[in-house]
């Protein structure tokens, strides 16, 4: 039986002695070489990998630090948790939450949360609380709601998960003997590339240069103001107002990277890219990272050196996507003959 990812990590990670772990088997996630995405951007062989955060327990990278906020929420008694969620955050806690046994309420941007992880809340038995508005007036809501009934916020201001979410660097530097040069990766609330660069300067050693991507249609960051009405078919990055906005900041100077911005077609293709070209089924607002990087080798500033590419959620957390594609099924009689 797999050992849970924070007794793997204990001695890296700020655990209160006899702390009960709530898990359902997160993290050691496939780091999987990317050789055909390397030959299209123009890079050597072997120097890009996938790290494919679809493979924990709910689909999505979010299972690391929920696992610590979670069990620290029961460890002090909470009477229930709830978080704001554009959709991998409330299948999280959720699912973790029914683990433990405490009750969970979800706030979500209506008609913003792909249908895929709606689901997970649902089937897992969180309360959802729909918002007339965007993830930014839901994070408001759940906030003052916390503060009014006293449950605990799960979301990534919650230092706990930042600290279950570093932990994917530690696997990273274990898998490839150090740190990449480079990680590519989306940004969306800029919790995880806040961690991860809080994981690769406490190993300490190579620093990866981190950059990150965010949508065109919702780049606070880049464009150094609010979005008050972001728009992107990433739901999971549609974000116009990022609570982790000075980590994210800080993880792009400390480590001489970049943060960017790719149009939606960008992120499309490189989401049907990795599907065809590789066999690695992300939801689209993981390919923004991809995105990221052929657009850089496209402009002939390839990275150099070894590559990571951060996949941050699983592609079936997203079905209507998919269906946006022209497809042609062929259709044929019980008996007759197929073309291939």
């Amino acid at each position: 039986m797999r050992r849970p990812l924070l007794e793997r990590f204990r001695q890296r990670l700020s655990l209160p002695a006899g702390l009960s772990i709530v898990s359902l088997g997160e993290g050691a996630t496939p780091l999987v070489r990317a050789d055909r995405l390397a030959r299209a951007c123009g890079l050597e062989e072997g120097s890009v990998h996938l790290k494919c955060e679809g493979a924990n327990p709910t689909g999505s990278f979010k299972d690391r630090g929920m696992t610590l906020a979670i069990s620290k929420a029961l460890s002090c008694g909470a009477k229930g948790v709830l978080c704001a969620s554009t959709g991998n955050t409330a299948a999280s806690a959720a699912a973790y939450a029914a683990r433990a046994g405490l009750p969970c309420a979800v706030f979500l941007p209506e008609g913003h949360v792909a249908l895929g992880k709606l689901a997970q809340a649902l089937m897992h038995g969180a309360r959802v609380i729909q918002v007339a508005g965007s993830f930014d007036d839901a994070l408001a809501l759940a906030l003052r709601t916390a503060k009014e009934r006293g449950w605990t916020v799960v979301n990534s201001s919650n230092p706990d998960r930042l600290e279950g979410q570093k932990t994917a660097a530690f696997e990273i530097a274990e898998e490839l003997g150090r740190a990449p040069d480079h990680q590519f990766m989306p940004v969306g609330n800029a919790g995880n590339i806040t961690a991860y660069w809080r994981g690769y300067r406490e190993l300490g050693g190579v620093l990866p240069r981190m950059m990150g991507f965010q949508a065109a249609g919702a780049a606070p960051l880049v464009l150094g103001r609010v979005v008050a009405k972001p728009k992107t078919v990433a739901t999971a990055i549609r974000i116009g107002n990022p609570v982790s906005r000075e980590g994210a900041l800080r993880a792009r100077d400390e480590s001489g990277g970049a943060i960017g911005k790719v149009a939606d077609a960008q992120i499309l293709s490189a989401y049907r890219f990795l599907a065809r070209e590789e066999g690695v089924f992300c939801e689209p607002s993981s390919a923004a990272g991809v995105a990221g990087l052929i657009s850089l080798c496209r402009a002939r500033k390839q990275p150099r050196g070894v590559v990571v590419c951060i996949l941050t959620g699983h592609g079936l957390k997203d079905p209507q996507t998919p269906l946006t594609f022209k497809f042609k099924p062929q259709r044929v009689k019980a008996a007759g003959a197929v073309r291939l």
